[in-house]
This record gives structure tokens, sequence and C-alpha cells, in this order.
């Protein structure tokens, strides 16, 4: 959902001059900035907004409002959807550093060797590649701050030179032994329980406890009904005046239709719904067929398979009593969850609600990673058994 010959609206008018807006710069480096005004590249369409309708969001406000002034590290914790990047962006508005850089890296959106160049830089040569000597996030974000999202999924050997830069203040470009001092306030953000990862030694204790300083929790939109409807007449009027169709509204049907549905997606399914909507909408009134809501606010859940087939599986394999009965369960859902997802670990570890560093060490256990993955899979195990 991009429109190159599009920019960015300014949201002032409807939310107040606190608001930043969210755009990307790069489509491999999925790295923003406040200044991206200027550049040349394409702008980002999603506009996820902050919306302080509901109670619920006007708690989220207050706990915004007093963390921000300060220099506190801060960590994020939500759906995906739920606008975790947004609120980081807010309270960056916020804070003294509001005119400097706000830098945004997607954890899982990279390799480990190119997050490690991206984060700290690396000088000319230090690898394959590397024609010229190449400044990283760190130090481009100086003074300002820097929104590390889904940190749960950082390998162990960048979480421990992570936790080094936090320590000392300073970054070491990769092929190079200088320490270059930095002033940047880490915002970071994760839909999974770090806990439970540091409980699984997935994630180091010590970076955790630098992360949870200052923690925030992000209520996902089914909990907070109240903004609902404000962000979905936002979404209409920028969508609506992009598409030229001048002055569309809800039908009340419509209104309620939204209200009832429980936005599993949150605010990004809601935008992509009245985005959809708008172009499948005869008239200037959305009408509840227009969106196609599959589920419902209250709605009993009807699982859409059987479960007596698998409980009668299940069952047979307890008669039996097999050695390490749990693992043998546990590997066929791997086995069968990414298979269906076609050997893609994002997907995969989505639909099991896990990490994907969880799942890397279990598709290792279960002989199931890509020969290409076995090595730094077995890198990584050593490290963690050295630290």
């Amino acid at each position: 959902m991009t429109d190159e010959n599009n920019e960015e609206p300014t949201m002032d008018a409807f939310f107040g001059s606190q608001f930043v807006s969210s755009q990307s710069e790069s489509a491999l480096s999925l790295l923003a900035f406040d200044e991206i005004q200027s550049r040349s590249q394409a702008l980002s369409l999603r506009a996820t907004a902050l919306v302080f309708e509901d109670p619920v969001s006007r708690r989220l406000q207050e706990q915004i409002e007093r963390i921000a002034p300060s220099d506190a590290t801060v960590l994020i914790i939500g759906e995906t959807g739920t606008g975790k990047e947004l609120v980081a962006r807010h309270i960056h508005a916020l804070s003294r550093r509001s005119k400097n850089t706000f830098g945004a890296l997607n954890c899982a959106a990279l390799s480990e060797n190119l997050i490690e160049s991206e984060l700290f830089g690396h000088e000319k040569g230090s690898f394959t590649g590397a024609l010229t000597s190449k400044e990283g996030w760190f130090e481009t974000a100086n003074k300002g701050s820097l929104f590390l999202d889904e940190v749960g999924d950082l390998p162990l050997g960048l979480q421990a030179k992570l936790l080094r830069v936090l320590q000392e203040r300073e970054v070491v470009k990769v092929g190079s032994r200088q320490p270059v001092p930095i002033d940047v306030r880490i915002i970071a953000a994760t839909n999974v329980n770090l806990e439970d990862a540091v409980a699984a030694s997935h994630f180091r204790a010590d970076l955790y406890y630098r992360f949870n300083v200052a923690t925030i929790q992000l209520s996902p939109l089914r909990d907070r009904p109240g903004d609902i409807l404000p962000l979905a007449r936002y979404f209409l009027k920028i969508y609506g005046d992009r598409l030229g169709y001048g002055d569309i509204k809800l039908s009340p049907a419509s209104e309620l239709a939204l209200l009832n549905y429980d936005w599993p997606g949150n605010i990004r399914e809601l935008e992509n719904a009245i985005h959809r909507a708008l172009l499948v909408c005869p008239g200037n009134i959305l009408r509840p067929e227009d969106f196609k809501l599959s589920g419902t606010r209250n709605a009993e859940t009807k699982p859409s398979v059987s479960t007596t087939s698998l409980e009668s599986a299940l069952q047979r394999l307890c008669e039996q009593a097999p050695p390490k009965l749990f693992e043998i369960i546990e590997e066929i859902v791997i086995r069968t969850a990414f298979g269906f997802c076609e050997q893609n670990q994002v997907q995969t570890a989505r639909l099991l609600d896990i990490s994907r560093n969880v799942l890397r060490h279990k598709l290792g256990l279960y002989g199931l990673l890509p020969n290409s993955e076995k090595k730094s899979l077995e890198a990584n195990n050593k490290l963690e058994l050295t630290i």
C-alpha cells in the first residue's frame, strides 16, 4: 500500500502538534527518520495513528508523558499492529532529543551480519562488499533516539555486543578497534514475552534488565473500543482524499460492525479494512458488506478443524508410552507448522506464537534447518555456553 507520488499527510489538525508521522527510508534496512521529508526515497503511506479516546489509551498517554522527558531506556510490549513504532516516535517527539534524529530498525527483518553492520557501522574492506566505510545507526542517531523493533529476535552474539554498547556508551565499527562515543536513547519493542525467552536461554537476562527500565504495555485494539471509530474516521478521510472520493461516511450499521469486530490485526488491520472498503463501495456511505469482516466480538469460537481426531491420535500415542513423549509431540507440531508455512520461519514463529530465536533452536534440534543456517546456530549455541 504505497504511492510514491503522494507525500505523507500532516496530522496536526487531527491530533495536534505532538503527532510524528511514520515513514520508511528503504525496503532493505527498514529504517525511518524524522528528516526523511528532505530525502528522495519513497514514502510509506502507512499511517498507524495514535488516538487517546478510550480510557485505556488515556492512561497510556499519561504514562508516555511521564516517561518521555527522561533519558530512560524504554521497552514497548504489544501485539503486531498495535502501533509500537508510533509510540516510540511519540516518546521521541516529547523528549529533549526531539530536534535530533529518530532511527528505527526492525531486528527480525535482516540477517545477523547485516544488522551488525547497520547498527555499528563498518570499515572499508572489513567484509566482502564493504567498498567504503559506513557510519552505523548508533552514530547517525547520536544525540537522538534509536528504536529497535522485535528485539526478541536478536541473535545471542549481537545481544552481547548491544549490551556492551549500552554499558559503555560507545560503539566499535565492524573491522575497527577504535571505539566511538555515542549518546543515544534506546527504545526497544517486542511482541514476545522476553521473560520466557530469558528462562529458555534465548535472551540475555542482563540485556533484558537494561531494556526493562521503563515498560509500556500496549493494549490490543479489541481492549480499547473507544479508539476504533476515531481511527476509522481518520483512515476514511486520509484514503478518501487520496482516492478522490470526496466526503465518505460510515453508516450506523457499519459503525456497529466495526465496534463488534475483534480486530486480531489491530490498527493495521483496521486501516487496511477501511482502504479495501473504499475501493469496493459503490457510493459515499460505507456499508457493513463493504468490509467483509469475518468475525465479531462475543461470537462463539468455532474451531476450523475437528479436534476429535487429534485427541484420538494423542490418546493412542500416550497408550504406547514412548520415551520423551513431549518431545515427540513437539516435533510433530513444529514439522507440521513449518511445512504448512512453506519453510518460512517468520510465518511459522507467528503461527506458533513463539520468537524466531526459539523456533530456530527447535528447527535445529529436529534437523529442519537449512545447511546454510546450521553453522550460525551452532556458533550461537557455543557462544551461549561460554557467556
